[in-house]
């Protein structure tokens, strides 16, 4: 290099160096101390230069850059973050008065055994942020990675996200740990809420529910841009893993560590003494909470001494060291004018009660979820016209906490849930057990209809490439697609006719329009996507119905036992329900979906030949079907009362179904037959039932058509297949096969895939970085492959002779 080349560079990096230091100062003395010390505009112009230098010296651009704080590129997904200590939660004292802070500080000096005598524990104070958990990861003062709390042991790596708070410093001050993990919360302020809000509305895009939700949403974008453009905040408020560092004595004294550090840290704390210390802080802080600008549900106390924290430990995956001490929730009383039917987009139906506004914990509110009619019935069986009182539950979301039963006027009308979605008139359905009612009308009910598409078009099912969200809104938002069947007969014309309408609606005018041309590449893209998938696999396509319940591994069972989708369509719940892996539940939902007309009409829609959707791959039912068809399992699947497997197969031995159906008991022969009075009184009752018989016959009928549409079996077939039988378990990343590649070739060579490692399991299927699965079936004594012996073993069948 020539010198003064060489000279350049070495001056550029002194620059960038002083430039990336300054910028910092200018940072935490903006975002953190709220003390700013130059003009926007000089921040910016050393910004820009910093810029400069790094684009003509990409060497210089380090990761404390602040630079880096723009993002990068949008993720298609989170990684998972295993947390070196767990990121636990903390115990909440469910006592909001006084007495909470007496019952925790009792409870501490009873586990540490300390006499009355005894002078009181110290405890730090702190305030209970309403936000987002998150953890900081610095090695050598540099962040390397930020996560979620997740499940406490594994949460998610949201780095991108967490480098564009400009309050978490990239570097921290002085002499860093070789390690140290930092904990604390995302949140937003209330008042950068309200102008974010504010701002979005006149830009006519979606705003924000409330300060915690857009503090969580904002962190798990999958796009940085959209975290950056957003006014989050972070407050420090622990340590996890920690190497190279001398601890201080006290949780207080981390504090003040954290903060030297340059990360931000609450002012709002104190160190205390004793139980009327704890609650004088709790009563202080319940004072100033109007006031603060960020929003929290209690405060937080802590055991101050670490020797102490140790010698307590945990419980279970809490501290026995600190407790959270809540404030009770914001009660108002209101009246209920109405209750109306919200359909989901899933179809879940909930009740909403439009009340008299009230004032409750800061805001107005005008309705209230009242979750599914168990929940109304346990309030009291709210009333239109009762007077209920409300709060804002986890000071958030309006709540009806319970009806004041004096005060119902005469001509009060109770709630009943519709049988009748209110949005496409199909019926609901409510299954044993669940709470929720929902409706039956699938990708047929308008409400349901953007989720319904968007799962039709996702990769597992039909695969329509470049079909997303912004589309599917577009498109029914402006009638051009009314059911998924719609989506074949768009044409180009359609869509550019949408794009231009959105266009309009949203004051957008693309540059290729403003230059005079209209961009048609992206719609010729979408429309060979759509075309490409008119002949799926038939699994795929029965995934793609959104059956409730019925996900990939069902959808493959109904596919490879059936055949073909009128087979499936046609068959009743009892039919169904012998397949395997399918129960009861699952199998009324799927004879369900199809015997709503809805639905039926929709499906019919989608195959007729105008729009030529054609499963490739039907074929006649499995060889070994005609065993499940047998009377003495159809006849356990009708769920007739008393009629174990043992009666069902002496009755089977009796009588089939289609001589049951059409002739009835015969009470006598039965009874000879030793079959006894009480089954045969059940029986007889069953019958009886509406439809009960309609049932038996339409099974029988369906029953003979498999019957007789049922191969030869061929025995050799079934087991020549290497792994027939097996389950596998895939774990790790495999050096060329994807994680669906190597599912389908296990499932074409007969085994099963499960997600989970058990006795059961017969191979974990193991590539790099193979986690806790590959742990486990060392544990277990569980058969490991790899890729190679993998593919081994199913070329000694030929099967993996094409990874699709």
């Amino acid at each position: 290099m020539p010198l003064v080349d060489a000279a350049a560079a070495r001056a550029a990096a002194l620059r960038a160096a002083a430039l990336r230091g300054e910028l910092a100062a200018h940072d935490r003395a903006y975002y953190v101390l709220d003390a700013p010390t130059v003009p926007d505009a000089e921040y910016d112009r050393l910004f820009r230069e910093l810029q400069a230098l790094e684009r003509d010296y990409p060497e210089l651009a380090t990761p404390d850059s602040p630079t880096q704080r723009v993002g990068g590129r949008p993720l298609p997904e989170f990684a998972p973050v295993v947390h070196a200590q767990p990121m636990l939660s903390i115990q909440t004292e469910t006592d909001t008065e006084a007495s909470g802070a007496a019952n925790f500080d009792a409870r501490i000096r009873r586990e540490l055994e300390l006499p009355d005598s005894a002078l009181p524990v110290e405890y730090a104070a702190e305030l209970k942020f309403d936000g987002l958990a998150v953890s900081l990861r610095y090695e050598h003062g540099i962040l390397v990675r930020g996560a979620t709390r997740g499940d406490g042991s594994t949460g998610e790596d949201v780095t991108q996200n967490l480098r564009t708070l400009r309050q978490i410093p990239l570097r921290l001050h002085g002499a860093a740990p070789a390690v140290l993990e930092v904990r604390g919360e995302v949140y937003m302020r209330r008042d950068d809420l309200a102008r974010y809000n504010a701002a979005a509305a006149a830009r006519g895009e979606k705003t924000l529910v409330n300060p915690r939700n857009a503090a969580a949403g904002s962190i798990r974008q999958l796009d940085p841009a959209i975290a950056a453009a957003r006014p989050l905040c972070f407050f420090a408020y622990g340590v996890g893993a920690v190497e190279g560092w001398e601890w201080p004595k006290t949780h207080a004294a981390v504090l003040d560590a954290l903060a030297a550090f340059g990360l931000p840290v609450c002012a709002e704390r104190a160190v205390v003494r004793g139980a009327e210390e704890l609650a004088d802080f709790h009563r202080r802080v319940a004072a100033l909470r109007e006031q603060l600008p960020f929003d929290i549900d209690g405060v937080v106390y802590k055991v101050n001494s670490l020797a102490l924290q140790a010698r307590l430990g945990f419980r279970s995956r809490e501290p026995r060291w600190a407790v959270a001490h809540k404030y009770p929730p914001q009660e108002a009383l209101t009246v209920v004018e109405a209750i109306d039917i919200q359909v989901g987009r899933t179809g879940a139906l909930t009740p909403v009660a439009r009340l008299q506004p009230v004032f409750v914990g800061g805001v107005t509110v005008t309705n209230a979820t009242l979750h599914n009619a168990d929940e109304v019935a346990r309030k009291g069986g709210i009333c239109v016209g009762d007077t209920v009182s409300v709060r804002r539950a986890g000071d958030v979301i309006p709540e009806v906490v319970a009806v004041v039963a004096e005060r119902r006027p005469a001509n009060a009308v109770a709630f009943v849930m519709p049988d009748a979605c209110p949005v496409c008139g199909a019926h609901v359905v409510r299954e044993p057990g669940e709470a929720v009612t929902r409706c039956s009308g699938g990708f047929s009910c308008r409400a349901q209809r953007i989720q319904a598409i968007l799962h039709f078009a996702s990769r597992r099912m039909m695969d329509i490439d470049g079909l997303g969200e912004r589309y599917v809104e577009r498109l029914v938002e402006f009638d051009y697609v009314h059911g998924v069947a719609d989506l074949y007969r768009l044409t180009l014309a359609d869509l550019l006719e949408m794009k231009r309408r959105a266009d309009e609606r949203d004051g957008v005018v693309p540059e290729t329009v403003k230059a005079g041309q209209v961009a048609t590449r992206w719609a010729e893209n979408l429309l060979a996507a759509i075309a490409a998938s008119r002949r799926p696999r038939l699994a795929r396509l029965l995934f793609a119905l959104g059956i409730r319940h019925v996900g990939e591994s069902t959808a493959k069972t109904l596919a490879d036992w059936l055949g073909s989708v009128e087979r499936v369509r046609r068959a009743p719940a009892p039919l169904l329900a012998v397949l395997p892996d399918i129960g009861a539940t699952v199998a009324s939902a799927i004879a369900d979906f199809f015997a709503e007309e809805r639905n039926a009409r929709a499906l019919d829609d989608l195959l007729c030949p105008e729009v030529g959707v054609v499963p490739a791959d039907e074929h006649p039912p499995h060889p070994a079907l005609a065993e499940r068809l047998a009377w003495e399992q159809l006849y356990v699947a009708l769920d007739i009362p008393r009629l174990t497997p043992l009666r069902a197969r002496q009755l089977a031995a009796l009588v089939d179904g289609t001589t049951l159906a059409a002739s009835g008991v015969d009470t006598a022969r039965l009874s000879a037959a030793a079959l006894p009075g009480e089954v045969i009184d059940a029986l007889v009752a069953w019958l009886a039932q509406p439809g009960k018989r309609g049932l038996l016959a339409a099974l029988a009928r369906q029953r003979d058509d498999l019957l007789a549409a049922v191969p030869l079996a061929s025995p050799t077939a079934a087991d020549a297949a290497p792994l027939a039988g097996k389950t596998c378990v895939l774990t790790g990343t495999l050096p060329t096969l994807t994680r669906d590649q190597a599912k389908v070739l296990i499932e074409a060579a007969g085994g099963k895939v499960s997600g989970s490692v058990s006795k059961k399991t017969d191979y974990v299927v193991a590539g790099e970085e193979a986690g806790s699965k590959l742990d486990k079936a060392r544990e277990l004594g569980v058969a490991v492959l790899d890729e190679a012996a993998l593919l081994q073993l199913l070329n000694s069948q030929g099967v993996a002779d094409e990874k699709s």
